[in-house]
């Protein structure tokens, strides 16, 4: 609505130097647009482990299976994606852009480059998920220059944000998920699990690269899971009401 209000403010005053010298509607008038303020909506549980259920591991934990010989398929890539962006929290352009340089200390520590240049660092913790990171980064460390992007499409480019949407988009459709899920709710649901989890929210503001704590707040109202939990812990009526 802004960019559009801008767009005739400039439209009139070109015409007011025309010719006919037609009045803008805008002089005088100041609009005060306020953008409601929407809370995150993140992947529930429930759903994140059926997406889960779907996606298979790079590294399978039967020891006869031998998948290790085999390339990675796009939805194991995906899937992997996808767990990192609930662990660390980052943004898809983030994810998207990493390269092979910016993941260090046996794959648990990943460097990312923030909104207005800013660095932070993500951590791996998860033995499952830190397994398939390891082998993909060194699969592709062998064969690649660090300076090359981590996560590439199937024609060996850069994977790019739009094409990771489409991804989630077919998954979404395949496991009848709804709302279809989006990068950005991913990194929603890695802030609402730790919060619920009982982590300070200074650490994930950290974790997220937000420049202000109000932006990390936003999360404490969404994070009904363990208030409910509390209550119910506390009971403070049985005590009363005997």
């Amino acid at each position: 609505m802004r960019r559009r209000f801008v767009t005739l403010r400039s439209y009139y005053k070109w015409l007011e130097g025309e010719p006919e010298g037609i009045a803008s509607p805008f002089i005088g008038l100041r609009l005060d647009l306020k953008i409601p303020q929407r809370l995150p909506r993140p992947v529930d549980r429930p759903t994140l482990t059926t997406l889960f259920k779907s996606t298979k591991h790079l590294i399978e934990l039967n020891p006869e299976d031998h998948l290790l010989n085999r390339p990675a398929s796009s939805e194991q890539i995906t899937g992997l994606i996808v767990r990192l962006l609930v662990v660390t929290g980052m943004r898809i352009g983030e994810i998207t852009h990493l390269r092979l340089m910016d993941v260090s200390g046996a794959c648990s520590k990943i460097r990312v480059h923030g909104k207005g240049n800013r660095e932070r660092t993500v951590y791996v913790a998860n033995t499952r998920l830190l397994s398939d990171f390891r082998y993909y980064w060194e699969k592709r460390s062998r064969a690649e220059d660090p300076h090359a992007y981590l996560f590439l499409n199937a024609r060996g480019d850069r994977l790019t944000e739009p094409a990771f949407r489409k991804r989630l988009r077919t998954i979404s459709n395949s496991l009848l998920i709804a709302p279809y899920l989006t990068p950005h709710r991913f990194r929603h649901s890695a802030a609402t699990l730790l919060i619920e989890e009982g982590v300070d929210i200074r650490i994930v503001q950290r974790l997220l690269g937000h420049a202000s704590i109000s932006t990390t707040e936003i999360y404490t109202k969404v994070s009904d899971n363990s208030l409910v939990a509390a209550i119910e812990r506390a009971d403070t009526l049985a005590q009363v009401d005997l």
